[in-house]
């Protein structure tokens, strides 16, 4: 069976690193607790062109904390699946080439081969996918897993995944 893995917010605590960024540069302790239920930017929407601009940011990408027991996890599920890390990466300047260190690091045991860095998941076909995105899930024709983020815990409709423990109790 083939799975496709997202990476940001689902191996890769993208949202975590808006957060730290921005406390850090504006002394401030906004709290994942405080954004549930939507973007970072939503809590501070005078700075949704400051937090935007991240993307940016040489490093960002690069400097990702991996989620929790992703790593465990993952080097389990590629003994049982074909897993295929898809990651919409051609969107901001440095995500290819940093998405791509990143795995090479946090990820070594997915073989490059097994990385889809794209524009648009629409292509994807295969048996899974694993995306903290609804819009992402509405077009895969096989089974759509939505990996809970704080931006998605109000989104309904999509079988879920609070957690990588809970991804190996209900894949491994």
């Amino acid at each position: 069976m083939t799975l496709f893995v997202d990476m940001d917010e689902v191996i890769a605590d993208t949202y975590g690193a808006h957060i730290e960024r921005f406390n850090a540069r504006h002394g401030t302790a906004l709290s994942r607790e405080q954004c549930m239920g939507g973007e970072v930017w939503q809590q501070v929407p005078e700075y949704r062109q400051t937090i935007w601009n991240h993307y940016y940011e040489p490093g960002f990408f690069r400097e990702l904390n991996p989620i929790a027991h992703s790593q465990e996890v993952l080097r389990e599920l590629v003994e049982k699946y074909e897993v295929f890390i898809a990651s919409a990466a051609m969107q901001f300047p440095n995500s290819l080439k940093e998405k791509h260190e990143w795995l090479d690091e946090h990820f070594p045991f997915i073989h490059w081969r097994n990385r889809i860095l794209c524009g648009d998941k629409h292509i994807l076909r295969g048996d899974i996918l694993i995306d903290d995105r609804s819009h992402n899930l509405e077009t895969f024709q096989g089974r759509s897993i939505l990996f809970t983020s704080p931006h998605n815990i109000h989104t309904t409709g999509f079988e879920r995944l609070d957690n990588w423990q809970d991804a190996a109790d209900r894949l491994l």
